[in-house]
């Protein structure tokens, strides 16, 4: 078989755009995702200067194909509507000549509008709660569903936590409503006038985290806005910055982060001043912030400084009897929203309900009460529709394990094969051969081991 027919195979159907410019910059290579992402035709502009159909200084292929060095997760905005993160290296022939340049650009423009609209819709929101709250007899805690005592022992804490600017961390499994904890918190305290904006830790590429949490100043990189930009930080000034899954901000952000925590002061990409700022941090995790401490994926320095009053979200496992009156007010919301009539729950749906484990929690919960209204019939629960919906989702956890398996298996035995290939190349060299595949000596002896190679 033709490895070159594998090759272009491979790059064609690839979901990110990859480009290879030689030294004159004319364009080798132009794959179908480079198509879709900047809209010109291979037929266009293969062969031709790729400068002919972009500024010289919106390339990041021409910063590398002059200095030789690669560009890695970098941030770019190779044209005004486009957002991309670019992996770009020099290639090399075996005389070690210089014989172009490969850039594999991907498309993060969705994300970038997405957390823009979500933080305008975020500020909006918070003001139109603030203005319910005070034509209402209600609380900030009351969107806080429940009786139980476990959910009451939180809002109390929370409460006490409103009436400071401590630092707060939400601690609790996915779905159980940290962000709506975090609202609360922020709705009851002397900051509810300023802003609230969430940051999903999770939902941000690593190569864009900089620029979102701290901003720019003008002219810091090719392709920023010419007014440089405020990050979500200076945006909360005033007001309460929500960092989201917080156990997945990136080591190099934890940093930053840290000094913006200790200085009381933010300092934007290109500037060596920083800003003074007002903000009260609130960050929530679903992950166990000590256990990834001692494996070094977490600052202990930075835990500390976040970890001044703690907040426990309980699971929905541990306030049981609060899912009645949680799956009464669902079903009366998206009956209102579907204008339709709001079902009944029979007691032996309820006592189904109680006795079924939720391992996605309210959210869970809440996706089930929105499909169990759409489908109801002569106004009361299909006990059967139930029924199949916890035997759908037992089935698609347990599809999801066996495909993990069949990929862990699958990715196991093509880093068997690599091994076995180079070790077979260079003569049984297995410093060589742990250098060519970027670890170290000790990790290819143990990989030897795990995958019972014989080296002899």
């Amino acid at each position: 078989m033709n490895k070159n027919y594998i090759l272009n195979t491979i790059l064609a159907t690839e979901d990110d755009a990859i480009v290879v410019i030689a030294p004159d910059c004319k364009v080798l290579f132009w794959n179908d995702a480079a198509v879709q992402t900047y809209t010109i035709h291979q037929d266009e502009i293969i062969g031709k200067p790729i400068t002919d159909f972009f500024q010289d200084e919106d390339l990041l292929l021409l910063y590398v194909l002059k200095t030789k060095q690669p560009v890695k997760n970098a941030y770019h905005r190779p044209r005004e509507d486009k957002h991309v993160v670019i992996n770009s290296a020099p290639i090399y022939n075996d005389n070690n000549e210089l014989i172009g340049v490969v850039s594999i650009d991907r498309d993060v423009s969705n994300i970038v509008r997405l957390n823009e609209n979500l933080l305008s819709t975020s500020t909006e929101l918070n003001e139109l709660k603030r203005k319910i709250y005070m034509n209402k007899e209600e609380t900030p805690f009351s969107k806080m569903k429940g009786r139980s005592p476990a959910l009451q022992k939180t809002i109390r804490i929370a409460r006490k936590v409103a009436s400071t600017d401590a630092t707060t961390l939400i601690l609790g499994e996915s779905g159980t409503g940290k962000e709506i904890c975090a609202q609360a918190i922020h709705d009851a305290s002397a900051r509810r006038d300023g802003p609230f904006i969430p940051v999903n830790c999770g939902a941000i590429p690593e190569a864009l985290f900089e620029s979102e949490l701290f901003g720019y100043e003008r002219g810091t990189f090719t392709g920023a806005e010419k007014q440089g930009r405020a990050g979500k930080i200076e945006m909360a000034d005033g007001g309460t910055l929500f960092l989201d899954e917080i156990g997945e901000l990136p080591k190099k952000m934890q940093v930053k982060l840290l000094r913006v925590l200790q200085e009381n002061r933010v300092f934007r990409i290109g500037d060596s001043k920083g800003r003074r700022l007002n903000v009260r941090f609130i960050a929530a995790t679903n992950q166990d912030l000590e256990k990834l401490m001692n494996e070094n994926k977490f600052r202990s320095d930075l835990y500390y400084r976040l970890d001044v009053i703690q907040v426990k979200m309980p699971s929905l496992r541990e306030r049981t009897e609060d899912i009645p009156e949680l799956a009464n007010y669902f079903l009366k919301q998206f009956a209102a929203q579907y204008q339709m009539p709001v079902p009944l729950l029979k007691e032996e749906v309820i006592t189904q309900l109680v006795a079924y484990k939720w391992p996605g929690n309210i959210r869970e919960l809440r996706n089930l009460m929105e499909r169990i209204t759409v489908l109801a019939e002569n106004g009361y629960i299909n006990w059967e529709e139930l029924t199949q919906h916890f035997n759908l989702l037992r089935k698609k956890v347990e599809q999801k394990r066996i495909t993990d398996m069949s990929l862990l298996q699958e990715k196991e035995e093509l880093e068997k094969e690599r091994i076995i290939q180079l070790l077979e190349k260079y003569n049984g060299n297995k410093s060589v051969a742990a250098k060519k595949l970027g670890i170290s000596r000790v990790t290819l002896y143990k990989k030897i081991q795990q995958f019972k190679i014989n080296t002899c």
